[in-house]
């Protein structure tokens, strides 16, 4: 345990992001004792502790391999401090770029002085927010008690997610208690590397996620309908992609309880977007989607061997075309499997939401490490091994990053998903995909 609390501190404040071979390196290190210590038998209690102090190592330090912090910052200054709807402007309509000629624009920001010095830092400043209401709100607050200081920002936004991880780790105990299964393989969750460097190190907000969706779940198996509903709402508030679950849904609650999980996902959703709704709300979100599914690339899979075809055969990139179908196709993936899953039960939802999700990554057109942590939460309701090794193969995408072209290297990328692929086969073979692993196994 200390020398994995070396490596991630040498992670959280050594580490720069171009520095690729220190930053595989220690994360191989990390990955190696965390297989290491569980599988010598780490007792439960002990590991929560060291969860809980490994991700403490992170509360003062500024993320270093995301930059999407600064835009985090940027929408909760927008929403604390100047009262406006971080969903209705670009970034670069509210303050005038370096090189280009003021207009009215520039009066939209006055009081705040902070955000012309984070504008410089924005990846993306030409286009609108993609973060839901649930992000906004944790901004908000965020930047609400940390006003002037980049530090108090992502210190009071870490403290935020922690708690969260904190209520997450509660009920991932609780659900697998639930379904009886070891409760040790929660472990394997929260002290995965790449869930603590990604999540507690990088601010991101796929932990959050997934406690949402494990409160569904428990409140599902409690026969509470409409609470469960809020509850996704609540998942579906903080990222889109958990919409994906509503159709392993349809068999496993009668007609009565489906409408009043339907009304509370309804109610939930309607009282968390209300305070950003307005037109542009829907038009931006829209635009922002498009844009992903038709402009975005990264650590994708059959989508660039689709990509190399497409170029192939019309001598350019048919992202704007191949991106839509291969959303579509999962969407008819998602149906399938709904359709055919043999025992639709709340102990097999975890498993068959498991396999959907990985489908929907195995065909995006961009997969970021941190977009993983669900696979390996899910991962703990099974015996499958895959999205552990996914979990640590996937830092090869942070080659991109040794330069400022940010440019691939599809020898690495090709390397990543030729393990997984090799393992997830197995995983199929060997029938861990099959029936929830249980403590009388």
């Amino acid at each position: 345990m200390l020398v994995s609390a070396a490596a991630y501190g040498l992670l959280a404040y050594a580490t720069p992001r171009p520095a690729f071979g220190q930053l595989a390196g220690l994360l191989a290190l990390a990955f190696g004792l965390h297989v290491w210590l569980l599988k010598t038998g780490l007792p439960l209690r002990q590991g929560l502790l060291a969860a809980l102090l490994l991700r403490l190592l992170w509360l003062p330090a500024l993320p270093a391999f995301s930059d999407d912090y600064h835009r985090f910052r940027w929408d909760g200054l927008l929403l604390a401090t100047e009262g406006l709807n971080p969903y209705r402007y670009r970034p670069d309509e509210l303050v005038v770029p370096p090189g280009k000629p003021a207009d009215q624009n520039e009066k939209l920001i006055t009081n705040n002085r902070q955000l012309p010095a984070i504008y410089p830092r924005l990846n993306s400043p030409q286009y609108y927010s993609v973060y839901p209401p649930v992000d906004q709100a944790l901004f908000g607050v965020a930047a609400w008690l940390a006003p002037d200081l980049e530090w108090g920002f992502v210190v009071a936004l870490r403290g935020l997610l922690l708690l969260g991880e904190v209520a997450t780790a509660w009920l991932l105990l609780a659900v697998l208690r639930r379904f009886r299964l070891p409760p040790e393989r929660a472990l394997w969750y929260l002290l995965n590397p790449l869930v603590l460097v990604e999540l507690t190190g990088n601010l991101h907000f796929e932990g959050l996620v997934g406690g949402f969706v494990l409160l569904m779940l428990w409140l599902l198996t409690r026969g509470r309908a409409a609470a469960a509903g809020g509850a996704l709402a609540l998942a579906v508030a903080t990222k889109l992609l958990p919409l994906l679950v509503l159709p392993l849904l349809l068999r496993r609650l009668p007609l009565p309880k489906l409408v009043w999980f339907g009304l509370g996902l309804a109610a939930g959703l309607a009282a968390l977007f209300a305070p950003f709704l307005s037109l542009e709300l829907v038009e931006n979100i829209g635009r922002s989607l498009n844009l992903y599914f038709r402009s975005f690339e990264f650590n994708a899979s059959f989508y660039y061997l689709a990509r190399a075809g497409g170029e192939w055969l019309t001598g350019y990139n048919q992202i704007a075309r191949i991106g839509p179908a291969l959303a579509l196709l999962t969407a008819l993936g998602g149906l399938l499997l709904a359709a055919t899953e043999r025992r639709p039960t709340w102990a097999t939802l975890p498993q068959a939401l498991l396999l959907l999700l990985t489908l929907y990554f195995l065909l995006a057109t961009t997969v970021h490490p941190w977009y993983l942590a669900p696979l390996v939460l899910l991962s703990t309701f099974t015996r499958a091994r895959y999205a552990l090794v996914w979990s640590s193969m996937v830092v090869l995408s942070y080659s991109a990053y040794r330069t400022s072209a940010y440019t691939e290297n599809l020898w690495l990328i090709g390397l990543e998903y030729t393990v997984v692929l090799v393992v997830l086969a197995l995983d199929v073979r060997r029938g861990r995909l099959g029936s929830a692993y249980t403590s009388t196994d």
